[in-house]
């Protein structure tokens, strides 16, 4: 037989490639060209062991769910730590929009001015972006949890637009300390247990799976819920008349925040103080009830009759009453409801089941994350004095426990020197800070 009879093997098309970045949760981490927040890339190592030590879904390497999660995680270091959006590469920089519950669509500009805190939680009794900068954001989530893992839950459709339920999680280890949309501060005492939220993110991605326009859904006022499951138990009475965004920009004597802090302290130094709870608190706060519907996302038919390589790969591995009060000993707590349970102006049917979550039944074990334990978490664990170097005259007047928020006025200097202390970061601080999600 002739040669030129014989029949070449047909050679198989190369499989398409994969960006790193739906392939490797820690691609980005690597990009060593890119200016970072803090002059280097940050440490998520601890993070990602308390992830894989504490998460709840296995993904297959390669499959549908794994990617997305991969897309997500190194989404999250780049809005945080890269302040430069022409770094990003997990992102189409022309079309990229952000909106949380139905919002007006914010730029990745918006994000970077404000940060990853303040672009998804609305103004609440709590937390307020309006009265938190990027430094101060930073601080009163991650001085409270020492991380706050990530992951993908479900995948309810694939590219072009990719809908998905996912899970944050983390360990309440020292007190929360933010300011609220009255521009109070507020303080609630560590609990030691978990912080456990979850929600719905519909995003539509390009040929090159880079995020365009994400839209997510989920209830913040549930992670406060958990923070604070008593809810705020003292109120005052602040006089409208007085701005609170000037009562912060209020004239302070030209020093350092945290020596101001340390001094006004020591005024109270032979006060009573909280016992220390961040240490020995009992771990019953679990994972929030609430379920979500599955969200249908649009086919993926166009995108794979125009033959993207990446998406065909994707959709391959695809598996199927107000009391009146002032500063210092005149704080009091408000009395509690029947039920000794003062709920949330926000709680609902749905999320609002505290007895539940705090019940026997649904505790969640994570002894595990003490493998992870660092000096971090040391620092986080001792007094609440230690971790946040600003006064602390309302919490010592209410002795607040477990489950309490209590709040200071906006006019107080209690709450101007605390947020002057949170406005800023200190080289000692960034390591509290660059190894959190």
């Amino acid at each position: 037989m002739a040669a030129a009879d014989v029949q070449q093997p047909v050679q198989a098309e190369p499989a398409p490639s994969i960006p790193d970045y739906l392939a490797d949760p820690d691609a980005v981490l690597k990009d060593n060209e890119s200016k970072w927040r803090y002059g280097r890339a940050p440490d998520y190592s601890k993070t990602r062991k308390v992830y894989s030590e504490t998460k709840q879904m296995n993904h297959t390497a390669g499959s549908l769910e794994s990617m997305v999660e991969n897309l997500v995680k190194n989404w999250e270091v780049e809005a945080s730590f890269k302040p430069q959006l022409s770094d990003w590469r997990t992102v189409d920089h022309s079309k990229y929009t952000f909106a949380i519950n139905g919002g007006p669509p914010q730029t990745a500009e918006h994000m970077l001015k404000v940060g990853t805190y303040n672009a998804i939680i609305a103004p609440n009794e709590y937390y307020s972006p309006n009265y938190s900068d990027f430094a101060s954001s930073h601080k009163t989530f991650k001085r409270m949890m020492p991380t706050f893992a990530w992951e993908v839950l479900e995948v309810y459709s694939g590219p072009p637009k990719v809908a998905f339920k996912w899970r944050h999680w983390g360990t309440m280890k020292n007190d929360y300390v933010g300011f609220n949309d009255k521009g109070e501060k507020v303080t609630a005492k560590a609990h030691g247990g978990a912080i456990d939220i979850t929600g719905i993110t519909v995003a539509t991605v390009d040929d090159a799976v880079r995020l365009q326009e994400v839209n997510t859904y989920f209830d913040p006022i549930e992670m406060f819920r958990q923070i604070a499951p008593n809810g705020i138990v003292n109120k005052q009475v602040v006089d409208k008349r007085i701005d609170p965004s000037a009562a912060l920009d209020a004239d302070i004597p030209s020093q350092d925040g945290v020596e101001l802090a340390h001094k006004h302290s020591s005024v109270h130094a032979n006060e009573s103080s909280p016992t220390d709870t961040a240490t020995s608190q009992n771990k019953t706060h679990g994972p929030s009830s609430s379920e979500t519907c599955p969200v249908s996302g649009a086919s993926m038919s166009a995108a794979l009759s125009a033959g993207c390589p990446v998406m065909s790969a994707m959709q391959s591995s695809s598996t199927t009453s107000p009391t009146n009060s002032s500063p210092g000993s005149d704080w009091v707590k408000v009395p509690t409801n029947e039920e000794g349970t003062p709920r949330s102006a926000y709680s609902s049917s749905v999320t609002g089941d505290v007895e539940h979550r705090m019940s026997a039944d649904n505790k969640i074990d994570y002894n595990k994350e003490a493998d992870a334990h660092d000096e971090v978490d040391e620092h986080l664990e001792s007094s609440a004095e230690t971790v946040h170097p600003h006064p602390h005259t309302m919490e010592h007047a209410v002795k607040p426990v477990i489950g309490d928020a209590v709040v200071a006025g906006p006019q107080s200097e209690e709450t101007k020197l605390a947020h002057r202390e949170m406005s800023s970061v200190t080289k000692d601080e960034e390591p509290l800070l660059m190894n959190r999600e």
